[in-house]
């Protein structure tokens, strides 16, 4: 079985396989692992725009790109912004697949979370460019109390999506301790 991590890879390389020149969205870069792995599948020809708030998560994904062993087809940009104004760069393009890994920076300051106010805005405003069969991939940290926090108001929230458009689903362990990672995908089907 796949940890929360693992799974949200092999959906976004799904995705990569069904639209390789597709684009896709990191919506929290963090340290770039998500990023180095849509970059370094093979067949990625397509863009990617990777977001965060802190400088230093845009130089750790940088230097994790540039430790790729390939060299990536895809374009890529990396924004020193909110994921919140994610309508201001993606304008009318079309968006296969999207990834928050939500909480705090590894190995950086945990005072300094994602907060679900702008983490639902940009869901919502990707919802609204998300092409049909495309991927919303929310990576849920809830081991802290924003995390636990934004973890409830997005199923709230995401629960009562049209199911006549959208597919969501919760993936998770429910037998581990300390709230291990889980998912929440968003598909949409119409």
């Amino acid at each position: 079985m796949y940890n929360a991590l693992q799974y949200s890879h092999q959906l976004l390389k799904q995705q990569v396989q069904k639209n390789p020149q597709g684009l896709f969205i990191d919506a929290t870069l963090g340290n770039g692992h998500d990023s180095a792995f849509l970059l370094s599948l093979k067949d990625f020809t397509g863009s990617l725009i990777g977001f965060d708030i802190q400088e230093i998560a845009i130089q750790n994904s940088k230097k994790r790109i540039e430790s790729l062993e390939h060299s990536t087809k895809a374009s890529y940009k990396f924004i020193l912004d909110s994921h919140d104004n994610v309508s201001d760069y993606i304008d009318d393009n079309l968006v296969h697949g999207a990834i928050f890994n939500l909480g705090y920076l590894p190995g950086g300051d945990h005072n300094v979370t994602t907060e679900f106010p702008s983490t639902f805005k940009a869901v919502q405003d990707i919802l609204g460019n998300l092409a049909i069969h495309g991927q919303i991939i929310l990576v849920i940290y809830s081991g802290h109390e924003n995390g636990m926090t934004e973890k409830n108001n997005l199923f709230e929230k995401l629960e009562k999506l049209p199911q006549e458009k959208y597919q969501v689903l919760a993936y998770q362990f429910i037998n581990q301790i300390n709230h291990p990672p889980m998912l929440l995908v968003i598909e949409r089907i119409r």
